[in-house]
């Protein structure tokens, strides 16, 4: 009798133990982060006097130098969009702004267009925090590390309409939200034509 109640006890306690180590596993249907596929990836260039231009531009040698990596990534999910911003080079421990813009780089900072939005505001240039607001555009501000080197990352609940998504532009300060200068976020550096 006391062999078999030994033998029942043993057989409960590997059995909880198995379950205790079951559920310790990782469970494979856990939600993991969409991975980033990558959209555009280079070295800045200064604009070309004439033609066609290079894929990343710096318009401010000083603040983004020739030969700084920019590079960009998405996903999309579950109608989530994720947008990735990478740099490398760029001043030390400083703050920068960057948002998705509407047109491919240029040879002028402006050529790049406004922000892209998805619920387009009616008024240009978009400076009302109703539209202009980290929900409805894609803002990547980052501060470098002591390296000159960020990520900037944002998330929305949206997805890109096709081709009217096609640049990051990286600006000389964080974006601001302040109404009437809402979006806003300094002089337009550099320019990476990136097509979501």
């Amino acid at each position: 009798m006391r062999t078999n109640v030994a033998a029942l006890v043993g057989a409960v306690l590997l059995t909880a133990g198995l379950a205790a180590c079951s559920s310790e596993a990782p469970s494979s249907s856990a939600p993991q982060a969409p991975e980033i596929k990558p959209v555009a990836e280079t070295e800045v260039a200064g604009p070309a006097a004439s033609g066609d231009q290079p894929k990343g531009i710096t318009y401010d040698v000083k603040r983004i130098p020739l030969g700084a990596k920019l590079s960009t990534g998405s996903s999309v999910e579950n109608g989530q969009t994720t947008v990735e911003l990478k740099v490398s080079g760029l001043l030390p421990n400083t703050k920068y702004g960057s948002h998705v813009h509407t047109k491919p780089c240029g040879a002028k900072p402006a050529d790049s267009g406004p922000h892209y939005q998805n619920e387009k505001d009616p008024v240009t240039p978009s400076v009302d925090p109703k539209y202009a607001n980290a929900k409805n555009e894609i803002w990547l501000d980052f501060t470098t590390d002591a390296a000159g080197a960020a990520t900037g990352k944002a998330t929305v609940k949206w997805e890109f309409r096709k081709g009217e998504a096609n640049a990051v532009i990286v600006h000389a300060t964080h974006s601001s939200t302040e109404h009437g200068k809402a979006g806003t976020a300094g002089d337009r550096l550099a320019c990476l034509t990136a097509q979501f």
